[in-house]
Order: structure tokens, then C-alpha cells, then sequence
């Protein structure tokens, strides 16, 4: 059977459309289990250097928070010298599990780009020439921001969970031995959340192409947003509010920003309006 990807998408049936979808997929699949395969073979890497990276006092985010403790004149109160908690496995197949799925999320955050430009070439036949223009930098783009948010949650979000959900005690009784499943969960889902999170610009300029949103629209419900934020906040990061403030920052700034973006997108489409009935 031919790939659909030569017929004219206006002339293409659904059953077409979902072919083309399939090729789409099956491409971006492939990429993220090469992806994956790689990051599978560079175990100690992954393992030693990044997923574990965060329970060690030499952290990059541990340094600068002793170093801005001693600038602050605050002595060593944020400087940390070991958490209090060890990582095991309870289960026989429990080391292998982990090391496949880690390798599976690793894949799709190093394919991200690649995934991207498989949902691109699915929907570009579909625009028009000058959405298509606008949207040349969609890819580059797009993989900025999520890998902007990775970085974020990696470096702050991770280390601000661990070190206070590894230390937290309510009596000392109690030992800090937590599965491994839990802890790489907790920092899969700070990272690739926060990643997700960062692409709001991206959608919220896509909303205000189709009219789903403008700016006053935005403005005028800030302060749910605002709401939203916490809670979405809260969810993400460890239950003190020092972490919730500082995962609660970049993302308001993420929404002005959006805010001004969609308000680029109105004034063009209004100069194209005036053009068109000049």
C-alpha cells in the first residue's frame, strides 16, 4: 500500500487521514525507542550523573543555595551536607523495569524536536501559505520552551522536592527508604510537567488563531489563572510554600508573556482584515 502523504489533502478520505496519522506516529515512535536505546546503553550516565544527581549534597542547585546562604550573611543555614533518606528496590524484575521505562521517558525528551515535526507534517497541508510562514519557527520553538521547562524542573523543582520530602520525618522512629519506582516518578513528573507547562505560549497562541481566546479575554480572567497556578503549583511541587512561589513566578510570567503574544496575533489578523477589504 502507497503512503497517502503524495495525494492532495483536500482530495484525501478520512481512512486517509488516519494512514497519514499512523506513518506519522509509527516515525515518532521510532525515534523516541532509538532515543531510548541510547539512553538504555548510557545507564551509569542517567542513573549516577542525572537521576541521582539530585540526592547528592554537590548538586549544582545545592551549591548555589549554600552560596547564596553565605552571601545573605545567613552562615550555612541552606547549605546541605546529606539527605537523610536511601533508594531501594523491593521487587526481582524492579531494577530492569526501571532502567525501560527511564529509558523510554529519556527518549522522548531527546526525540521531543523530531516528535514535534512528525505532528507538523501531519497538520501543515492543512493551512494555509501564511499561517504556514508564521509558523516556520514552530519546532525551534516549541523545544526551547519544553526544554527550558525540563531544565527548570530538574534543577529546581527536583532538588526542592527531594530535599524536602527526603527529609521529612514525623517521628524518628520512622526511616526514609523509599522505593525507586517512587523517587524516579517523582522526578519524571516534576520534569516532564514542568516541560509541558512551558509550552503555554505556544498554545495560547494557536487558541488565539482559531478565536478561542484574545488578550482581554486573558487579562479579564488573570486572576483565575492566577488560581490556577497555584494549584497546579501545588500539585507539582512539595506542599511548603517556598516551593510553590517559585514554581508559581515563571509560569505567571509564561501567561503575560502569552498575553502579549496574543495581542501580536489580533493586530495582524486585523492588518490582514484591512488589507483584505482595501
Amino acid at each position: 500500500m502507497t503512503k497517502s502523504t503524495k495525494k492532495d489533502p483536500q482530495s484525501m478520505s478520512f481512512l486517509d487521514h488516519l494512514e497519514e496519522l499512523r506513518w506519522h506516529l509509527i516515525r515518532a515512535t521510532v525515534a523516541v525507542l532509538i532515543a531510548g536505546v541510547v539512553a538504555f546503553i548510557a545507564k551509569e550516565f542517567i542513573f549516577d550523573v542525572l537521576i541521582f544527581g539530585p540526592k547528592k549534597p554537590d548538586f549544582p542547585t545545592y551549591k548555589g543555595l549554600c552560596n547564596l546562604s553565605k552571601f545573605l550573611g545567613l552562615d550555612e543555614s541552606l547549605c546541605f551536607k546529606e539527605l537523610p533518606f536511601s533508594v531501594q528496590s523491593r521487587k526481582v524484575a524492579g531494577q530492569f523495569s526501571v532502567h525501560i521505562w527511564t529509558s523510554i521517558t529519556a527518549g522522548f525528551i531527546i526525540a521531543f524536536p523530531y516528535v514535534l515535526y512528525e505532528f507538523w507534517k501531519f497538520i501543515a497541508p492543512a493551512m494555509y501559505d501564511n499561517e504556514k510562514k508564521y509558523s516556520k519557527g514552530f519546532i525551534i520553538i516549541c523545544s526551547c520552551l519544553f526544554f527550558l521547562g525540563v531544565l527548570f524542573g530538574y534543577y529546581v523543582i527536583t532538588p526542592l522536592s527531594i530535599n524536602f520530602l527526603g527529609g521529612y520525618q514525623v517521628s524518628k522512629e520512622v526511616l526514609n527508604e523509599f522505593d525507586i519506582d517512587s523517587y524516579i516518578g517523582l522526578l519524571r513528573a516534576s520534569v516532564i510537567a514542568c516541560g509541558l507547562i512551558f509550552e503555554l505560549p505556544v498554545i495560547m497562541f494557536f487558541l488565539t488563531k482559531i478565536g478561542l481566546v484574545t488578550p482581554e479575554f486573558l487579562k479579564k480572567y488573570r486572576k483565575f489563572a492566577l488560581v490556577i497556578v497555584l494549584i497546579l503549583s501545588a500539585v507539582i511541587t512539595p506542599p511548603d510554600i517556598a516551593s510553590q512561589v517559585i514554581v508559581a513566578i515563571p509560569i505567571l510570567i509564561l501567561y503575560e508573556v502569552s498575553i502579549y503574544i496574543s495581542k501580536i496575533v489580533i493586530k495582524k489578523e486585523k492588518k490582514k482584515l484591512q488589507k483584505q477589504s482595501a
